[in-house]
Parts: structure tokens; sequence; C-alpha cells
């Protein structure tokens, strides 16, 4: 009897070799999660190395991340070249709510949203220009804050925008040179 179990041993020695070999990487599947693993804190101890700091230094040459949410400064003048970038930003991240003229009807208004505030309205336009900017960063009423998706400068050419949208809305026609007004009579 042991002669034959041996001999069926040494007959299914290799094919049973091949099969463990090929069973074993499954072994090492299991339910893993990566809130599971080992892992180290900012502050923490770390024999790995060298004087066993966790945080690093950065690697020589390494550019840091822009921070969109931190704040610059309020521009000193208005020039056309940052009405261009308002207005193209303007574009992008207010016209949705907002609309093209700053009235409130923009396309996500009209499909259901919440009505968003009128930019040309006698509040709006007797806000400071930091309360706009401050708005357009944290946020009223229906309106979400956007100062992680907007930077700053570009939250300063939104402001300059809206002021010269305001302007343009309801201006007296009295008030345009005179190559305008007479482009305006020739439309008539």
């Amino acid at each position: 009897m042991r002669r034959a179990v041996r001999r069926a041993a040494r007959r299914a020695g290799p094919r049973a070799l091949l099969a463990c070999l090929a069973l074993a990487p499954l072994a090492a599947c299991g339910e893993a999660d990566m809130a599971d693993q080992a892992r180290a804190k900012t502050w923490d101890k770390n024999p790995f190395f060298p004087r066993e700091i966790t945080m690093r230094q950065p690697v020589a040459g390494t550019v840091p991340r822009s921070d969109p949410a931190r704040a610059a400064p309020q521009p000193q003048a208005i020039s056309r070249a940052l009405l261009d970038q308002g207005r193209e930003r303007y574009g992008v991240f207010c016209t949705p709510c907002h609309g093209q003229d700053g009235r409130g009807a923009g396309m996500i208004v009209a499909r259901g949203f919440p009505s968003a505030g009128d930019l040309t309205a006698g509040p709006v336009r007797a806000a400071s220009a930091s309360d706009l900017y401050d708005a357009i960063s944290y946020g009223r009423k229906a309106m979400f804050g956007m100062a992680q998706m907007i930077p700053s400068a570009d939250r300063w050419a939104i402001v300059a925008y809206v002021r010269a949208l305001q302007l343009s809305q309801d201006a007296p026609v009295a008030s345009l040179p005179e190559a305008d007004r007479a482009r305006l009579e020739a439309t008539r």
C-alpha cells in the first residue's frame, strides 16, 4: 500500500507543484483596503529615513502648486486686457447662471435651477468691488463659492467685467461716443 502511495506521489509531484505555483498568486488576493495599509503621517517618526523624519524636503527644482483660493490684491487700474480676461472668465463661470447680459436668466436657470441674481440691479451696482469679489469667492444665497475653481486674479477680472456690464446696460444713448451713436442710428 505504501509503495502505491509513493508511486502516485511521484507521478503527481510535478503536476501538484505546478498547480501550487499557479494558485499561489491567488493567495495574495484578499479584501485589500487602502485604509488598512501601513502609512505614515506628516509629523510621524519613521525609522526608514535618516533622522527618522517622515516629511521629506522637496526634490530640487520642484515647482510649487499654486492655490487658486489665495487672495491676490485688487488691481489698481482697469485695462483692456483685464476686461478681456474678465469677459472670458465670466463667459466660462458666470454665464450659465447669470446669462450673457448679467440679468440672471442663464441657461441653467431656464432649466429649473434657482434664479440667479440680476448683476445689473441697484443693490449689486451699489455693492463695493470687494463685496462682489467675496460673493464670487464664498457665494451668496443659491450661489456656491468659486474660490477653489477661479484663481484670485481672474475673480478680480470678473468683477471689473461685471462693472463694465453694469455700465453697458440701460446706458442713455446721449452718453455714447458720436461714432457709436451714428452706428446705432444706422441700425434703426
